[in-house]
């Protein structure tokens, strides 16, 4: 707590009952979702990807976008980047499967 040499549980100018209050909710106050809704982005190749990664790093540099949403935007899309990678290697191995079998 800014000024204080306690935090929120342990100052002594917090009522009980206002802690307790506090840990009933067990976080709920932390919780972030995106208040203004994003434009749709089509995410169909890397590129696009891309691009959502340098836009979500520009609205988190603005101050416009929440790091916790920017950061499940990233790990989400580092689960993306992933599944087009074995997409990939997937089709090559049907090509030479292919090959093999003529």
């Amino acid at each position: 707590m800014k000024d204080s040499n306690y935090c929120y549980l342990h100052n002594p100018n917090i009522s009980e009952q206002e802690k307790k209050t506090i840990q009933a909710k067990g976080g709920k106050n932390n919780t972030h979702s995106v208040k203004d809704s994003l434009p749709s982005i089509e995410i169909d190749d890397i590129k696009s990807v891309m691009y959502l990664l340098k836009d979500t790093i520009n609205r988190v540099r603005s101050g416009e976008m929440d790091i916790k949403v920017a950061n499940c935007i990233g790990f989400l899309s580092n689960h993306l980047m992933k599944a087009y990678e074995l997409d990939q290697i997937e089709n090559k191995l049907d090509k030479v499967r292919q090959a093999i079998s003529r």
